[in-house]
């Protein structure tokens, strides 16, 4: 990445601004402005979040809000209410309180002397799901949002659940949010209230996993907050960007076919991170692009923007399957609209062992026969599955399938006469019936090589008591045979001549995946069900495509590296006991931050394990360990949590425990709070 320091504005930078919200709460601002602003003010662009200005993004922004405030604008990085330097207990993700105090923030902005009345939104996950919320309020200041690793709909593609199954990435996210909610204030910034402040926290937030367990079906818990709802209420200009390697790509399609506002979209090969930081690679010239865009909507500039495609994506080459990859190969291309008016709906027959096209002799003979193929997947398909998002804490990107398709149901096309590229969202339309009265279907599809490595290139996970939708889930009739369709997520991908394209089809997909209550046989009928594919000609006219410049930001954030980090990803097998694990060891060490001097550690550690196939003994725990330290402040927080399930319930254990430490006598625990809770399973 270049490191820029030549901007066109000198920048100032304000460490802390209370802003007062219209209950009397504050919240705490960080701020970067051009010197000149307050003679000329320039628009304002909000970050809002809750992952704590002071300390945990202090990184991140260092090296994007003087980027941007140096082409002009004032950059404000808010922590929500209730996180890192505001006031208040944060309760939960998305719920009206947070939106309300954003209205208030993006008015308080509007009229400050220095920023001319036009304010953007701008966030990658939590903040950009909150832009898009917020584009959505219509805020009269608000005039363009960019939202980065986000979603439309908060249930159905989320890290909670995916086609009505529970994620194993729920658990995950409560556990970071458990961490996070669990820190004080900076004492620097609001004094000596840091106690009493951080005590209301760690009395007051809760357990937020419990709260998303409750909801384990598309309820009007999920609804308020997603903008599918209504996407006409969308009021300004939208940026949708997200990576092949992140779990929320799909919703990025769904916003270019629905809203009604200008928008444009940016795919390409990352896991959830922005663009110019993005893993794999290459990334790009983001922060550029980001200027552009607040240029165009923000200061009335002609940047020729919306003469250009309206969707960006890079179309994946084949790579042999790793759970790692510094960079994925391939190339640019781009669409006018979406829904493509220039792609084939392919059809591929599962007949036999095979995808074969219809019309041909064998789709022919079964669609005659309609044979049928039965799979009781066990636990361990999955284990090399890797994460439902990539957090670029590689290796957690799926391995060879190989390793996974023992436990499936395969066909595949013979090797390819010619390449074939897919772009968008694939769909299984398939045949089933369950010999329980709650099953879960997994569709994946695989890029194999002629040495015979298959790589996953997108699935799909369909609960099959939501395949009428997910608002009202019905059990299945065991035997009866059900026509159901299982989206694939979105990709864009190449297929090279001489392989082959593979849809495995398995009854369970752990730990991605949470199994359903009681281990089920699919019985798929193959001459009925068919893979659709997308399939996309190359052009000429992308190759001619306007190229995005070179990753740029401003300097990094000056660290002391204390202790090292440890990051491992370890399938573990014990035959004696016939536990299968795996670890996932994230520990990033302890830093000193220069400028602050305060000293940071921070290490996150999951274990999801089973008992050979005995869905009951399903686990998962998380441990969490927080520290911060400055002169006499040092606090540490400990949080331990473990989810469990029955055939009726899932069972959660959950420990926190705060500490003040003391140089000479040592820690000294000042908080301790237990939860036991059950929760009866909704047809999950």
């Amino acid at each position: 990445m270049q490191t820029v320091t030549d901007f066109p504005h000198e920048v100032r930078e304000i460490e802390n601004v209370f802003i007062p919200m219209r209950d009397g709460a504050r919240l705490a601002a960080r701020l970067w402005m051009p010197e000149s602003a307050e003679r000329r003010p320039q628009p304002a662009v909000l970050e809002y979040i809750p992952y704590r200005k002071r300390d945990s993004t202090r990184g991140r922004d260092a090296l994007n809000h003087p980027y941007i405030a140096g082409h002009g604008y004032v950059c404000a990085r808010v922590d929500m209410r209730g996180s890192g330097d505001s006031e208040g207990v944060l309760v939960d993700e998305y719920r009206p309180q947070e939106q309300e105090d954003a209205e208030d923030v993006i008015a308080w902005l509007a009229a400050q002397p220095w920023c001319d009345g036009n304010v953007g939104m701008m966030g990658i996950s939590w903040g950009g799901f909150n832009s898009l919320q917020l584009a959505a309020r219509r805020p009269p200041a608000l005039k363009a949002v960019i939202s980065a690793s986000a979603t439309d709909d908060l249930y159905v593609d989320n890290m909670h659940y995916m086609g009505g199954a529970l994620l194993a990435d729920n658990l995950s996210e409560a556990t970071v949010m458990f961490a996070f909610n669990s820190l004080p204030p900076d004492p620097a910034i609001v004094g000596e209230r840091w106690r009493d402040m951080w005590f209301e926290r760690l009395r007051g937030s809760g357990l937020w996993l419990e709260t998303w367990l409750e909801h384990q079906r598309r309820d009007d818990y999920w609804k308020p907050a997603s903008v599918s709802e209504d996407y006409g209420a969308v009021g300004c200009p939208v940026m949708a960007v997200g990576g092949w390697a992140d779990g929320y790509t799909n919703a990025i399609f769904r916003l270019m076919e629905h809203l009604e506002v200008p928008r444009r979209a940016l795919i390409g090969p990352w896991g959830h991170k922005y663009p110019h930081l993005g893993v794999p690679g290459p990334a790009i010239g983001f922060l550029q692009e980001v200027v552009r865009w607040w240029d165009h909507w923000l200061k009335g500039h002609d940047t020729g923007l919306m003469d250009e495609p309206m969707m960006r994506l890079w179309m994946q080459d084949s790579v042999p399957p790793q759970a790692s990859y510094r960079e994925r190969p391939g190339r640019w291309i781009a669409e006018d609209v979406w829904p493509s008016l220039e792609l084939e709906d392919r059809e591929l027959v599962l007949a036999g062992h095979h995808l074969v096209a219809p019309g041909s002799p064998e789709a022919e003979a079964a669609e005659r026969e309609r044979a049928e193929a039965t799979v009781r997947s066990p636990l361990s398909v999955g284990l090399f599955a890797g994460k439902w998002a990539s957090y670029a804490a590689t290796p957690d990107l799926p391995f060879d399938q190989r390793e996974e398709d023992g436990g499936a149901l395969v066909y595949e096309t013979r090797p390819l006469e010619r390449a074939v590229e897919v772009c968008g969202l694939a769909e299984l339309d398939v045949e089933v019936a369950a010999d329980r009265p709650v099953a879960m279907l997994v569709a994946r599809l695989s890029d194999v090589n002629p040495d015979g490595e298959a790589t996953r290139v997108t699935y799909g996970v369909l609960n099959l008591t939501h395949r009428g939708g997910s608002a009202c889930p019905e059990r299945l009739e065991p035997g009866r045979r059900y026509r159901v369709r299982v989206p694939l997520n979105g990709v864009a991908q190449h297929f090279p001549a001489g392989h082959r394209i593979r849809l495995s089809l398995s009854s369970s997909y752990w730990p991605l995946a949470w199994p359903p209550p009681e281990t089920a046989a699919l019985t798929v009928t193959t001459g009925a069900s068919r893979l659709h594919l997308p399939v996309r000609e190359p052009r000429r006219e992308d190759a001619g495509l306007r190229a995005f410049g070179p990753p740029e930001a401003a300097e990094e954030l000056a660290v002391e590296r204390l202790s090292p980090g440890d990051h491992q990803w370890r399938v573990i097998r014990d035959l004696a006991t016939d536990v299968s694990t795996l670890e996932i060891i994230n520990d990033q060490g302890a830093f000193l931050i220069e400028e602050t001097g305060t000293l940071v550690r921070r290490a996150t550690d999951e274990w999801f394990s089973f008992r050979w196939n005995d869905v009951d003994s399903v686990r998962g725990e998380t441990r969490t360990v927080r520290r911060l330290e400055r002169g006499d402040w040092r606090v540490e927080v400990i949080t331990r949590t473990v989810l469990t399930s029955t055939r009726e319930e899932f069972r959660i254990s959950a420990e926190l425990d705060a500490y003040e430490i003391d140089p000479e006598r040592g820690g000294r625990r000042v908080h301790s709070q237990n939860w036991q809770r059950e929760i009866p399973r909704d047809l999950v």
